[in-house]
């Protein structure tokens, strides 16, 4: 099985690419060269296609013609995504529109002085977020916990063509859990901890829980954590809208018990569900989330 394995595809070069292409042609023009990319994704990732036409066919109940239709356009959604997201930091912020659908909640959640947690998906552009924030008076530090380490030179080159440093600090999981001082540390000065809470690697404790009619793995560390750190949880999701405008969300896990982790998962997958079908095209799990696949 093509399962995850903590690390991410893509390499400094394809970058490279989308911050010429940008600097030279625009960020709209630079959309046409995806649908080369798309197309070779399309044609030569079988694996890739095979997990995503699950996705699409089996848990969306999408036709066939649908389906093949949607895995093309996953693809050159996702290309965008990574286009805005270079454009973003390399300068062209005021090319973008945004709208905030619950900022209240972070505002509120700030106010009790004892840090947060954010948990969000590898749905959307979570990591433009920061870009958006700094417009309305957003002040906080966030600091993202990942297990993606194999990315560092993508980020520091990213962070060579970009105009402001970012403001995200990464928390990276260890094997002997110092991460947790880090996360108690930032916590104590009122800090964010934003988590994604979607992708289980072979190898690491799971939850289980059902997503779109059928059950699948989840990390439990996102979820064991939180609950138990006794501090406000709230999902958030930047989606890209039509053209360059991004619409970001925020919304409260309510009436979750501490130490219920189980009971914080079943709240997530629930409001990731309902994200996934509002924007089916912009989840980006290319590989075999539900172990359905032989």
């Amino acid at each position: 099985m093509n399962k995850w394995k903590g690390k991410s595809k893509g390499t400094i070069l394809g970058y490279q690419i989308f911050v010429w292409c940008i600097r030279n042609i625009g960020v709209r023009s630079s959309y046409f060269v995806l649908y080369f990319v798309a197309a070779y994704y399309f044609i030569f990732e079988k694996k890739s296609n095979q997990y995503i036409s699950y996705y699409f066919k089996k848990r969306l109940n999408y036709t066939s013609w649908k389906t093949k239709f949607s895995i093309f356009k996953s693809y050159f959604v996702f290309g965008k995504v990574l286009i805005d997201k270079t454009a973003i930091s390399a300068g062209l912020r005021d090319k973008f529109t945004y709208e905030f659908d619950g900022i209240e909640n972070l505002r509120n959640l700030l106010a009790e002085k004892k840090g947060g947690v954010l948990i969000s998906a590898h749905i959307g552009n979570f990591e433009i977020a920061e870009y958006f924030f700094a417009d309305i008076d957003f002040d906080c530090q966030i600091n993202l916990v990942t297990t993606d380490q194999e990315v560092t030179v993508i980020k520091e080159y990213l962070g060579s063509v970009s105009v402001k440093e970012s403001n995200i600090k990464f928390i990276y999981v260890k094997d002997d859990m110092s991460h947790i001082f880090d996360i108690n540390e930032a916590l104590s000065k009122n800090e964010l901890i934003c988590f994604t809470g979607d992708r289980y690697f072979e190898g690491s404790k799971f939850l289980e829980a059902e997503l779109l009619g059928k059950s699948a793995k989840f990390p439990a560390g996102p979820f064991l954590i939180a609950s138990r750190l006794g501090v406000p949880v709230v999902y958030v999701y930047v989606m890209k809208e039509k053209n360059l405008h991004y619409h970001l969300y925020a919304r409260v896990a309510e009436a979750v018990k501490k130490r219920d982790a189980q009971g914080l998962l079943h709240s997530y997958v629930q409001n990731l569900e309902s994200m996934i079908k509002k924007y089916p095209l912009q989840w980006f799990n290319y590989f075999d989330f539900w172990d359905d696949i032989d």
